[in-house]
């Protein structure tokens, strides 16, 4: 015979024993536990919440030297302080981002805007621009005002990126095309047989370096093998997307930035749906870039905010945005996942705390051990009513408040709409549909 142990609730426990008597009063019998030691806890986890938020000054700088809009922002492999910048005026710029010097300047190293930076091997960086050339510049020691190397297109160039070893980069313009640095013509065309868009933007993948992905304007996610020389995927969404980028840690994830102000993850794997869908934004989606780590992403948008995601969390993002900061149109990590910077249409790169409430400088072990007591009060009460309202509470511009406002306003008219026409028309006539497969409209092969 098995003799199981199990919980009873016995009611006479808590009842006075005779007419009479006094309740019975319920006492810990451990004697290590304070009994108010939970709600001590609460109202500790509640001031680490307040206190994050009265600490919160997220900018750090602002790397001026443009004059004109900033469209792209590259961080250099290897190093946790080179960035350059390229601008509407044409003109590239080398930043130090702990000094914030500028290393090198280039000011007219193309006709009109600069519209693709990439890194290459041995401190050289590429460019391109509507001029239709592709340079090549030396950015070390020997670093002057003319290229290396010119690389002369057919048409306007819209993105550039280099491959992870080789001496190879992909551009994009009218059609995806890849080049060697050897050689002054491209080597090798992988634009889709049907496809007649303008690719916006191209990224070779992280750890699968024959792997390359392009968005283009009508709407297309393509993914290319240079090894096979031709497009494999193809898929057309619901909106065009404006960015894209792969995760550094889970090779088949890749970010796409849409029009539609959302953010979509996709694994390569099953394109026929997104696996997560970030929506905060509340105009045109221009940039976005992972983390380092894997964990996080930044995007900036056309509604003049830069957004911070954790990865899995399609809501409540970090927000950080300025009186004169104009439309976010790049935006990028800095190596050690501490920093973001940011390039918008003001002309000036700024430089965000990654974690607002941050300190900067050397931090003691005493005050790491406290930063992480307090962060897992946080983590461990962020279900509580206050505590949740306190962290999650963002200061928006008024413009960008009333326009998340007037978009809640018409998702809800619309949904409304679409249950009442689901209501009064024959059963099953007319089935509702998963917000995440409504994003593809058809996937090619």
């Amino acid at each position: 015979m098995v003799k199981i142990s199990v919980l009873q609730h016995a009611p006479e426990t808590h009842l006075p024993i005779r007419p009479g008597d006094p309740t019975p009063t319920s006492r810990n019998l451990d004697p290590l536990m304070h009994p108010f030691a939970r709600a001590r806890e609460r109202t500790r986890a509640l001031n680490a919440a307040k206190m994050d938020r009265l600490f919160a000054k997220p900018f750090v700088d602002s790397l001026e030297g443009h004059v004109d809009a900033i469209e792209v922002l590259a961080r250099q492999p290897g190093s946790l302080t080179t960035i350059a910048s390229g601008s509407w005026d044409g003109g590239i710029l080398l930043h130090n981002l702990s000094t914030r010097n500028k290393l090198v300047k280039l000011p007219q190293a193309h006709k009109g805007k600069v519209s693709g930076l990439c890194f290459a091997e041995g401190d050289r960086l590429l460019s391109c621009g509507v001029d239709r050339n592709i340079k090549l510049w030396s950015i070390g020691r020997d670093a002057s005002d003319q290229p290396l190397s010119i690389f002369p297109g057919k048409s306007a160039f819209n993105s550039i990126d280099h491959h992870r070893t080789d001496a190879l980069f992909a551009t994009a313009s009218n059609l995806v095309q890849i080049w060697d640095e050897t050689k002054s013509a491209p080597i090798s065309n992988l634009t889709f047989p049907t496809s007649t868009e303008t690719i916006t933007s191209v990224r070779f993948n992280v750890s699968e370096s024959s792997v390359l992905a392009s968005i283009g304007s009508d709407r297309t996610f393509t993914l290319y093998d240079i090894r096979t020389g031709k497009a494999e995927r193809r898929v057309v969404m619901q909106f065009r997307s404006n960015s894209l980028a792969w995760s550094p840690t889970f090779p088949t994830t890749i970010l796409l930035a849409s029009e539609d102000h959302n953010l979509y993850t996709f694994d390569i794997r099953h394109l026929a749906t997104p696996s997560q869908i970030y929506k905060a934004h509340v105009a045109a989606v221009m940039s976005c870039d992972w983390s380092p780590t894997g964990l996080e992403f930044v995007s900036g948008g056309w509604d003049r905010t830069v957004r911070i995601w954790k990865e899995g969390q399609g809501h409540s993002p970090e927000v950080y945005h300025t009186k004169r900061m104009q439309r976010v149109s790049s935006s990028i990590f800095s190596a050690d996942a501490r920093f973001v910077m940011t390039g918008s249409d003001d002309g000036n790169v700024r430089i965000w705390k990654a974690k607002a409430a941050d300190k900067l400088g050397v931090i003691t072990a005493r005050e790491r051990a406290a930063i992480e007591y307090r962060d897992s009060l946080k983590d461990r009460w962020k279900m509580d009513t206050q505590v949740g309202k306190v962290a999650r509470t963002r200061h928006l511009p008024k413009s960008v408040h009333q326009a998340s406002k007037l978009k809640r306003t018409m998702l809800d008219a619309q949904r409304v709409k679409e249950e009442r026409r689901r209501k009064h028309t024959r059963a099953g006539e007319s089935k509702p549909k998963a917000e995440r497969k409504k994003v593809v409209i058809a996937e090619q092969t």
